[in-house]
């Protein structure tokens, strides 16, 4: 077999080995992606039942148009509830049926939520109020405040006897305080406050009718006193003329009465409808649990099914490996002839040309020996020739992007002169259009410029002056002519530097440096929470000086080649922005033409930080 065969057989092994690979991980990946989806959107059914229960609550207080927006809560639930059965999709996001071992926690979900439906329907249905106990609610609500001032009187009169009647004095104050008791329960269950209220209620109500019965000295046998902890008692008669009050009191109290004792009787809310509203409180509780229980039984199974996956990975890591090696020994063995081209390869690496190898044979290292004395007798030849060329290339470069970057000069100026309505008015579509023709005219200007920068540091042209400046000013600039897009994006840029730190540097370069990294910080910050913070270290041979910002950070594979032309991490985000991938690497090249270096530091999803230095030397 020829070695061209074995190395298309080898490669075809390698492709084969990678297709299967990445369809595996795809396939994991995707499947992990949809089933944590799913569970993110069986977690919102939690959400979904505290809505049902807000929503219930509110009709319960009685506002009615709750009632629609119930309904449809409610077919949402159960809607969402029947894909994660059958499967299907949600907002675009495809949704995986419920695993066939957890069908049984499934169906404990939907069984709870069966009563609970019930017990939404029925609320639905049923009439929230009361008649009776309303009307009653508000009697007592409106003689409440003649209730108490007219306890307030008897209290005054009763006050002017002598001590004789100190007992007398001690149940009128008491009537005094119930009857505000009385009107504070009333305003407790007027509010949906039912729980324990009508039992205080009524001990307020026995209490009060005893107090009065006793002062009037009617007899309290019928009245349960065993229940309020009084026994019966025999008070002497109190003078007519200090009992006024208290003959007023004993009728409004009679219709006070009655109606506190229909509210002991009755709630707010009709029976069907607080039979049916309490009933799905505790069902409620049901289906909440079992949700739980759902949801922490599917989360411990994804672990477990990405322990697995972690595993495949691993095999098909260990499989890669061992035909990697695999390619490597036969390719080693395949191409040990080359030593001998390699040795002469080298030779002429030391310049020394047209020298000629002695080697005959049909196969391929015999044609590449005969192309490599072909080659021989002109690599000196085309060397030249590829030098002339290089240079050709340089001169080439240098005329086409001037030449590009003339006449936009004027193409801004005519924008901007449109722009300013000069010429005439324009309509909103078309200021836009010239927006966009402003913004890719800046843009090609930009990348040429870039180019020129780049260029130039290649060829060693780049001029690069020196002062004595404080550097501190210098970050100030930078960060002025960046601060109107900082603010269009709420992003927040602070510095750390408040003293003078004098180090010889071109402002105008290391400017475009710090424009570089902020453009940078800007383009992967995110709007509203985005934070670039510069740091300045000041050491007796260098200044050290570090842009910082809280994005999505660099991959650690990718950080080596950041400072390289043209490379790009992100190469639809430059896309979108209308980058050239140039800026870092002319950054580098500035840096190092003060003779200093730059460097990144990241972590995936924790921010990166670009800092260079510069000698004060």
């Amino acid at each position: 077999m020829k070695i061209i065969q074995k190395a298309y057989f080898l490669v075809g092994i390698l492709i084969a080995a990678a297709v299967v690979n990445l369809v595996l991980l795809y396939q994991a990946q995707q499947e992990s992606t949809d089933e944590s989806y799913t569970i993110i959107r069986a977690a919102d059914l939690k959400v979904k039942v505290e809505t049902l229960a807000s929503l219930a609550n509110s009709i319960a207080n009685g506002i009615e148009s709750d009632r629609e927006a119930l309904k449809d809560e409610t077919n949402q639930f159960e809607s969402v509830l029947n894909i994660l059965r059958t499967g299907g999709t949600i907002r675009g996001q495809s949704i995986v049926t419920v695993p066939s071992n957890l069908m049984g926690e499934y169906a404990d979900v939907e069984n709870s939520w069966k009563d609970v439906r019930q017990g939404l329907e029925q609320i639905q249905m049923f009439a929230v109020s009361n008649d009776e106990a309303k009307d009653a609610l508000n009697y007592i609500l409106g003689k409440n405040g003649e209730m108490a001032l007219t306890t307030d009187a008897v209290m005054k009169e009763i006050d002017q006897l002598d001590r004789e009647y100190n007992r007398h004095k001690e149940i009128s104050a008491e009537l005094h305080e119930l009857a505000k008791s009385i009107g504070q329960n009333a305003l407790l269950i007027s509010i949906g406050e039912e729980e324990g209220v009508r039992e205080k209620l009524q001990k307020d109500r026995i209490a009060f009718e005893a107090g009065i019965r006793k002062l009037l000295q009617n007899p309290t046998d019928d009245l349960d006193l065993d229940s309020i902890g009084q026994n019966p008692e025999n008070l002497i008669p109190i003078p007519r003329e200090n009992s006024n009050a208290l003959r007023q009191l004993d009728p409004l109290w009679e219709a006070v009465e009655l109606r506190v004792s229909i509210l002991e009787k009755n709630s707010l809310r009709t029976e069907e409808f607080d039979s049916a509203y309490n009933a799905f409180k505790k069902q409620r509780i049901e289906l909440t649990s079992s949700l739980d229980n759902l949801l922490d039984s599917w989360n411990q199974q994804l672990q477990e099914s990405s322990s697995q996956r972690g595993t495949i990975v691993q095999t098909l890591l260990v499989v890669d490996i061992a035909i990697f090696f695999l390619v490597i020994i036969v390719v080693r063995q395949s191409l040990n002839p080359l030593e001998i081209i390699t040795r002469a390869l080298s030779r002429v690496k030391e310049g020394i040309y047209g020298e000629k190898i002695n080697y005959k044979s049909d196969d391929e290292i015999g044609e590449l020996v005969n192309s490599f004395n072909i080659m021989s007798d002109t690599i000196k030849q085309k060397t030249q020739e590829a030098k002339e060329t290089d240079t050709a290339k340089d001169e080439f470069l240098s005329m086409i992007t001037h030449e590009l970057k003339t006449p936009l000069v004027p193409i801004q100026g005519y924008v901007d002169i449109l722009l300013g309505e000069h010429l005439g008015p324009l309509t909103e579509k078309q200021k836009e259009r010239l927006k966009i023709i402003k913004s890719s005219s800046e843009s090609l200007l930009r990348i040429i410029s870039d180019l020129l920068d780049a260029q130039k540091l290649e060829l060693g042209k780049l001029v690069v002056k020196k002062e004595n400046h404080d550097i501190k000013d210098t970050i100030e600039k930078a960060v002025e002519s960046l601060q109107p897009r900082a603010i269009e994006n709420k992003v927040t840029i602070n510095q750390h530097l408040d003293k003078k730190i004098i180090v010889p540097h071109d402002t105008e370069r290391i400017r475009q440096v710090l424009t570089n990294l902020l453009k940078n910080s800007l383009d992967v910050v995110e709007p509203n929470s985005g934070l670039i913070e510069i740091f300045v270290e000041d050491s007796p041979k260098e200044v050290k000086i570090s842009v910082k910002d809280n994005g999505p950070g660099i991959p650690q594979e990718k950080q080596e080649n950041l400072f390289k032309k043209f490379y790009q991490v992100d190469t639809s985000l430059t896309r979108e922005v209308g980058g050239s991938g140039l800026g870092l690497a002319i950054c580098k090249g500035l840096v190092e033409e003060h003779g200093g270096t730059i460097l990144a530091e990241s972590t995936s999803g924790t921010g990166a930080t670009f800092s260079f230095t510069l000698p004060k030397a």
